[in-house]
């Protein structure tokens, strides 16, 4: 006797499993990404306490007040991005989406400033780059730097995403691409990549910055 072929269904059909499921699958991306920042740290914090004097002196010639500039940014952006999803709970597109812009200039504003300080960087001879005349003389010093450029320059990418992530829902948001409430979990979502991404800039300064 032939089987009745079942009818094709979503894997989850209640709005709140499809909500749960979402979240879950976030929050594991953002714990893999956590422990790939966590092993970059725990590497920087094993060769301070090893060579203390070295990494000393390799800290002390980085740009603090830049990366305190950038930190007030990335912070300030925070704050936008959450006043963006308090926007869309409330049903308040075209607000939400101005925030979200927001977030995505400051995110600019920060790769600029990055930008700019790798330059600086470059021409006092800070970056352990192929062929580059380097002030750093030991093996814990370039290690510290290299760390440093593989940090900061995962960082950067990663909030490059953020911001074409953002760019891309402020306008969908404003124009009713984005369904509300249906579909607020896009914004929630991107909100939780751009808090990641901004706390981990939080650790990457005190941990090179502040090692001195």
């Amino acid at each position: 006797m032939a089987e009745t072929p079942l009818a094709a269904r979503p894997p989850y059909s209640e709005p709140r499993q499809q909500h749960d499921a979402a979240m879950m699958g976030m929050y594991l991306f953002l714990g893999s990404e956590i422990m790939l920042f966590g092993g970059i740290f725990a590497v920087a914090a094993v060769i301070r306490i090893l060579h203390p004097a070295d990494i000393v002196e390799s800290s002390r010639a980085l740009h603090y007040l830049i990366g305190a500039l950038n930190t007030g940014v990335l912070l300030t952006s925070s704050f936008f991005v959450a006043s963006a999803v308090e926007a869309t709970k409330g049903g308040r597109r075209r607000a939400g989406a101005t925030w979200l812009a927001a977030a995505a200039v400051a995110g600019l504003v920060f790769l600029v400033v990055k930008g700019y300080e790798y330059g600086a960087e470059y021409r006092e001879g800070l970056l352990p780059l192929p062929g580059a005349d380097t002030q750093f003389r030991t093996a814990p010093q370039h290690l510290f730097m290299n760390l440093y450029v593989l940090a900061t320059g995962l960082h950067a990418i990663h909030l490059l995403i953020g911001i074409v992530l953002l760019s891309v829902l402020a306008p969908c948001l404003a124009f009713g691409k984005v369904r509300l409430p249906d579909r607020g979990i896009l914004i929630i979502a991107a909100a939780l990549y751009w808090h990641l991404v901004d706390v981990i800039w939080v650790f990457i300064y005190p941990v090179f910055y502040l090692a001195r």
